[in-house]
C-alpha cells in the first residue's frame, strides 16, 4: 500500500482507447483537475466508491504507446507509474485499458508494464463495439499470456464498472511498492521481444471478424479519400464557423438583453457619482461586452468535442498530414493547432505528444496564429458592426464568410510561418507520422455535457479573475482625472487613459487605428477579450448611446475596422500564453520570438489592409 490511506490506481493506455471516458465514468463529479509538479503536464484524479464504502484514488495519466519515453506526456506517465514524480504516491494498482477493437499496440504496452512489478489488470473498453465488428477475444487465454487480470467494460454505458472496482480493489490489498530501481530502459532487443510477444499473444487469443468490412472501414473510404476527404474536412469546418456566427444569435441576444437591465436596474438603484459609473460602465459595460460572446465560444468547443469523441479528429491529422509536412510541421501538429481553435494555451500543451523538439518547437511558435475562442468577441463584435446582415447566394452569410476568412487567414500564415521557421532556423524534413486511428463512436453525451460544462465554467471564471479587474482599471484610468473646468470635448479625453491613447496615436495612425483602439490594445494583451470589455468601458464613460456594437457602426470607418481584425489575426500573444510557452520550452528567448514577429505581422497586415481598403474608398 503506499502512503495515502486510500489505494491508487493508474489509468494507462494508449491514446484514444476511451480512458478518459473510464475515468469519467469511474470517479463522476469527484474528480479535480491540476499539474504535476515542475511541469505543464495535466493531471486528473478522482475518487471510485465500491458497493461496501471501499474507496480507490483513481488517477488518469496522459496517453502513451511505450515506458520508452519519447515525449514529455510519456515522461510523466512513465515516472508516475514507477513511482519517481516527487510529491505523488506510486499506484498501488495499474489498469491498461485497451481499445477492445485495436489490441495491436496497446498489448506491448501491457507487458512492459508488467515488468513495472506493480499489479497490472488489462480492461478490455469498448467492448459492445468489439462484438458488434463480430471480433472474438477469448478472455481466459489472454489472462493467461498477461500474467494479469483480464475484464470487460463500456465505459459510456457503465457496464462493467461494479467488476472492474472490485478487481482492482482486491489487487491493491496487500501490494507492495517494489520502487522505480526495479525497472531498467528497455533495450533494443528488449522492444523486438516484446513485439514478438504481443503479436503471437495477439494471434492466440483474438480473432478477427469472418467478414471485417466494418462500418469504420466503409467510412474510412470516404473520409480518407485524399481528395473527397479533404473537401469534407473543409466542409466540416466551414460549417464550424457558420454555426459560430448564425447559430448563437437569439441567446445572444437573451444575454445582451439581461446586462442592459440590470445596468437599468443599477444606474436606478445607485446615486449618481463614481460608485453608479464604476458599476454601470466599469463592470457592466465591461464584462456584459464579454460574456454575451459565451454562447459562440460553447458552439467552437461542441463542434471540437464531438470531432474528438467520434473519432474523427484523428483523421483530420492523418488527411492533413502531406499539406502541413510541406509547411514543414509534422502531422500530429494538427490536434495542438486545431486545440489552438480554443485556446492556445491547452494546444502548446498539447504539442508534447510531438518527440522531435524541433518539430515540436515549430508548432508552438505557429500556434497561437489559430484563431482562439477568445477573438470571438472581438471578431463577432467587428464584424456584427460594420458587416452587412446579407446572405452570398442565397444560403451563406455575409458576416460567416468574413468569419471564415479570419480564421482561413489564421491557418495560412500559421503554414507560412511554419514553413519560414524550418527554411531559416533549422532544415531537414520532419519525422513520419504514425498514428493509431481509432474506431468510430458515437460520442456519450454525459461526458460532452460535462466536458461542455468545464468549458463554460473556465470561460466565465477568466472573466471574473482577469477581466472583471482589468475593467476596474480601465474605468478608472478612463475616469480619472477629470476633465478640468470649461473644458470641451468629452470628459474622458482628459483621463488618464485619453492621454495615453492620444499620445500613442501617431505611432498607430497609419494603420488607421483611433486612440480608442490604442487604449483597447493594451490590456487586450493581458487577454485578447479583454479589448471588447475595454471598449465597452471606454464609449460607456465618454456617454456613447447604444449598444456597443451600434457605437462602433456610427464612429468608426470601415477601413479602420477592417484594419482592427487584421490586427487581432496576428496580435501579440496574451500573458497567459506567453508564460506557458516560457514553461515549455525553458526560458524567456521563445516567448520574446514569438511575441516580436506576431507584433511586426500585426501590425503590418492592419497596415496593408487600411491602405487597400482606403484605396477602395471604405474610409
Amino acid at each position: 500500500m503506499n502512503r495515502s490511506d486510500i489505494p491508487t490506481v493508474a489509468l494507462v493506455g494508449n491514446p484514444n482507447c476511451g480512458k478518459t471516458a473510464l475515468f469519467n465514468a469511474l470517479t463522476g463529479g469527484r474528480q479535480k483537475v491540476a499539474n504535476y509538479a515542475g511541469v505543464t503536464v495535466e493531471k486528473k484524479e478522482g475518487i471510485a466508491e465500491l458497493p461496501d464504502g471501499r474507496r480507490l484514488r483513481i488517477v488518469d495519466l496522459p496517453g502513451t504507446y511505450s515506458l520508452r519515453a519519447r515525449s514529455p506526456d510519456e515522461v510523466v506517465t512513465r515516472d508516475a507509474v514507477l513511482g519517481r514524480l516527487a510529491g505523488e504516491p506510486a499506484p498501488d494498482v495499474i489498469l491498461c485499458v485497451a481499445d477492445a477493437t485495436n489490441l495491436g499496440l496497446v498489448l506491448r504496452l501491457a507487458l512492459e508494464l508488467k515488468t513495472t512489478g506493480r499489479p497490472v489488470v488489462f480492461v478490455l473498453n469498448m467492448i459492445d463495439i468489439a462484438e458488434r465488428q463480430g471480433i472474438e477475444i477469448d478472455v481466459d487465454a489472454l489472462s493467461a499470456g498477461l500474467g494479469a487480470p483480464v475484464t470487460a467494460t463500456v465505459a459510456t454505458r457503465r457496464r462493467g464498472l461494479a467488476s472492474l472496482l472490485e478487481i482492482a480493489a482486491t489487487q491493491a490489498e496487500g501490494a507492495s511498492d517494489p520502487g522505480p530501481d526495479l525497472w531498467h530502459e528497455p533495450s533494443a532487443s528488449d522492444v523486438r521481444n516484446a513485439h514478438r510477444a504481443a503479436r503471437d499473444l495477439m494471434r492466440s487469443t483474438v480473432r478477427p471478424p469472418s467478414r471485417p468490412d466494418t462500418l469504420t472501414g466503409r467510412l474510412d473510404g470516404m473520409l480518407l479519400h485524399p481528395a473527397a476527404g479533404l473537401v469534407i474536412l473543409l466542409g466540416l469546418l466551414f460549417l464550424m464557423f457558420q454555426a459560430v456566427f448564425a447559430w448563437a444569435a437569439p441567446l445572444q441576444d437573451l444575454i445582451e438583453a439581461g446586462f442592459a437591465a440590470l445596468g437599468a436596474a443599477a444606474t436606478a438603484g445607485l446615486p449618481a457619482g463614481w460608485m453608479q459609473g464604476l458599476v454601470v460602465d466599469g463592470l457592466i459595460a465591461g464584462v456584459g461586452s464579454v460574456l454575451v460572446f459565451l454562447p459562440q465560444i460553447l458552439i467552437l468547443f461542441i463542434f471540437i468535442l464531438l470531432l474528438e469523441d467520434s473519432g474523427y479528429m484523428a483523421r483530420a491529422a492523418f488527411l492533413m498530414d502531406r499539406i502541413m509536412g510541406g509547411a514543414g510541421l509534422h502531422g500530429r501538429a494538427f490536434i495542438p493547432l486545431l486545440s489552438s481553435f480554443a485556446c492556445a494555451v491547452p494546444g502548446i500543451m498539447s504539442t508534447r505528444v510531438i518527440d522531435n523538439q524541433r518539430d515540436r518547437l515549430t508548432t508552438i511558435l505557429t500556434a497561437p496564429l489559430m484563431t482562439c475562442s477568445a477573438r470571438i468577441p472581438v471578431y463577432t463584435l467587428i464584424i456584427g458592426a460594420l458587416i452587412p446582415q446579407r446572405t452570398v447566394g442565397g444560403i451563406l452569410s455575409l458576416q460567416g464568410l468574413v468569419m471564415f476568412s479570419l480564421y482561413a487567414a489564421g491557418i495560412l500564415s500559421a503554414l507560412a510561418v511554419a514553413f519560414v521557421i524550418r527554411k531559416v532556423l533549422w532544415r531537414g524534413g520532419s519525422e513520419p507520422f504514425m498514428m493509431q486511428l481509432p474506431d468510430y463512436k458515437i460520442p456519450d453525451p454525459v461526458n460532452l455535457l460535462r466536458n461542455l460544462g468545464q468549458k463554460a465554467w473556465a470561460f466565465i471564471s477568466r472573466a471574473g479573475r482577469i477581466i472583471l479587474p482589468l475593467m476596474v482599471l480601465v474605468w478608472a484610468l478612463s475616469t480619472w482625472p477629470s476633465a478640468p473646468e470649461g473644458a470641451e470635448g468629452p470628459a474622458i479625453a482628459y483621463s488618464a487613459a485619453g492621454r495615453l491613447g492620444h499620445w500613442l496615436e501617431p505611432v498607430f495612425a497609419p494603420i488607421g487605428f483611433t486612440w480608442e483602439m490604442v487604449v483597447a490594445l493594451i490590456p487586450g494583451m493581458a487577454a485578447r477579450e479583454v479589448a471588447v470589455a475595454a471598449l465597452g468601458t471606454i464609449y460607456a464613460v465618454g456617454g456613447a448611446e447604444g449598444d456597443l456594437a451600434q457605437v462602433l457602426s456610427r464612429q468608426w470607418p470601415l477601413a479602420s475596422g477592417l484594419a482592427f481584425l487584421a490586427w487581432y489575426v496576428f496580435a501579440p500573444q496574451c500573458v497567459a500564453t506567453l508564460a506557458v510557452v516560457r514553461r515549455e520550452t525553458g526560458g524567456w528567448v521563445w516567448p520574446g520570438v514569438m511575441f516580436a514577429y506576431m507584433l511586426v505581422l500585426a501590425y503590418l497586415a492592419a497596415f496593408i489592409v487600411y491602405r487597400v481598403a482606403a484605396a477602395f474608398g471604405l474610409s
